[in-house]
């Protein structure tokens, strides 16, 4: 019997309760957010918006205009000039396809296996949480992280989009105007949406940070992953398997800014999504509630 399960019985009342697990919830976002790392991550995440703005901003000082024509996905860039909040929209379709999910996958790789490299899972068993409760805290202070990592994105775009470019109605992608004010709910949106389409990539991390003992090995391979469907969806060959790739409709937050809004392919990406996050959070569950925790 490991240290873990005999010290289950003693902290089982204690577990049950409710700010109890809230305390747990509260301990792993404070020290999610607070790492060096994680700082390090949204600073290169908050920069991304600005390196954008300061290109668009340089080659467009000759009135020339940027990026390529059309609406969508880093089209968008071609709107930053007449509008600082398409730069928002540029921004989120720049970092979602590679920087977002490059973050979240070293966050939620580490969840697990970076404590167990350094040998604080033992202890965190010890303490009255319970394997499932600490297991659901870890998972859901990576959803926080992925909320937090766009709206980082977001705010320094709008910020940056506001300081160089003008601002007033948006134009959708239908070609109608709506307001400014409309247009920031829409962003908010879009910024939700965004998040929401990387809680199936958390959860296939923290099923891979459940398999190694080394944080490092976890965050590799989970990175690995990512990369890897990446490829797969841009083969036109496996088209027949795309629709079940979790980043083929990450884009369709595009849609959003549409009048008015075309929801079937974010429906199925939020469905998408939530497959990955049952089939892979089970997967992590089975995993770690039956693991020999040594370290």
């Amino acid at each position: 019997m490991s240290q873990a399960e005999a010290v289950g019985p003693v902290g089982a009342g204690r577990s049950r309760n409710p700010l109890w697990t809230f305390g747990i919830l509260r301990s792993e976002l404070t020290t999610t957010l607070r790492r060096w790392r994680t700082l390090a991550l949204l600073g290169v995440l908050a920069a991304v918006p600005v390196l954008i703005g300061i290109a668009v901003r340089i080659e467009t000082s000759d009135g020339s205009s940027a990026g390529p024509g059309g609406g969508g996905g880093p089209a968008f860039l071609s709107q930053v000039t007449n509008n600082g909040l398409f730069l928002v929209f540029a921004a989120l379709s720049v970092t979602l396809p590679v920087f977002l999910p490059m973050a979240v996958g070293v966050v939620a790789g580490d969840s697990i296996a970076g404590e167990a490299g350094a040998g604080t899972l033992r202890y965190l068993l010890v303490a009255p949480a319970g394997r499932t409760r600490l297991l659901l805290a870890k998972y859901a202070s990576t959803l926080v992280f992925c909320l937090v990592a766009t709206a980082v994105v977001a705010a320094s775009a709008l910020a940056v989009g506001a300081l160089l470019f003008p601002v007033g109605e948006v134009t959708t992608i239908s070609g109608t105007q709506i307001g400014f004010g409309e247009g920031l709910l829409r962003s908010g949106l879009i910024a939700v949406a965004v998040a929401a389409s990387l809680i199936g990539f958390a959860a296939l991390g923290l099923f891979v940070s459940t398999l190694t003992g080394s944080g490092i090995a976890a965050m590799a391979t989970t990175v690995g992953v990512l990369i890897t469907v990446q490829i797969l969806d841009s083969i036109p060959q496996l088209s027949g398997m795309h629709p079940y790739l979790f980043p083929h409709y990450w884009l369709s937050f595009a849609d959003l800014l549409r009048d008015p809004v075309y929801w079937d392919d974010v429906v199925k990406n939020l469905g998408l999504q939530g497959l990955y996050a049952a089939v892979f959070g089970s997967a992590a569950w089975a995993r770690f509630t039956a693991k020999d925790i040594t370290a």
